[in-house]
């Protein structure tokens, strides 16, 4: 079994490498180098043909991609602790979060990152007025969960789980590419500071 992967910042595999860590999992990370295109390789375009990382490749050549998909097959391989909510109500919760994460929060961030951030402007086309019109798109994202972390202490609810895996990952990010939270927001610092506190945040 072989997980292909990025270093910090990449959001993504870090997303697979802390949910790893919450399991205690051990599986080293090979390496894919970003800023040198490698993941546009053909190598790699044949285990993923979307170029993209991470890609796990299983023992019998199946590949899956898909960081959420990547960890729904270590829930399943590997269910304690639960990361995914353990009844039919908790698994549809984290699955909602889960995707409310994606395209709320995460999605601002990554149009930023594409077509206004410097470092990218050399890889592709960009289109900066749309890029620099998402961190208000972001700023409203982190005032709406600030609102709904003042009655629970983790994105999906009491447990800590994969939910809180993507949104930590997508803060952070953000963070690094000049989108740091907002002042004010308590119940959002507070959970960052909760979740950031964890072993598995190093990861």
């Amino acid at each position: 079994m072989i997980l292909y992967g990025a270093p910090n910042p990449a959001p993504n595999p870090r997303r697979v490498r802390i949910f790893l860590a919450e399991k205690g999992i051990e599986l080293p990370e090979t390496r894919v180098n970003l800023m040198k295109r490698e993941h546009k390789s053909d190598e790699h375009k044949a285990r993923n043909s979307m170029g993209q990382v991470p890609t796990l490749e299983l023992d019998d050549g199946t590949c899956i991609s898909e960081t959420v998909s990547i960890c729904r097959y270590f829930e399943a391989t590997n269910p304690e602790p639960p990361l995914f909510g353990t009844t039919p109500i908790e698994q549809a919760l984290v699955d909602m979060w889960v995707r409310r994460i994606e395209f709320t929060v995460m999605t601002p961030v990554g149009m930023y990152w594409r077509h206004a951030h410097p470092l990218t402007a050399a890889l592709l086309t960009q289109y900066k007025d749309f890029g620099e019109s998402n961190p208000e798109t972001y700023k409203g994202a982190q005032k709406w969960l600030d609102r709904e972390l003042a009655v629970t202490p983790f994105v999906a609810g009491d447990s800590y789980t994969i939910a809180d895996i993507c949104l930590l990952t997508t803060v952070d990010f953000a963070g690094w590419i000049g989108l740091p939270l907002e002042d004010g927001l308590a119940n959002l610092k507070a959970w960052h500071d909760r979740v950031s506190a964890r072993p598995s945040a190093a990861a």
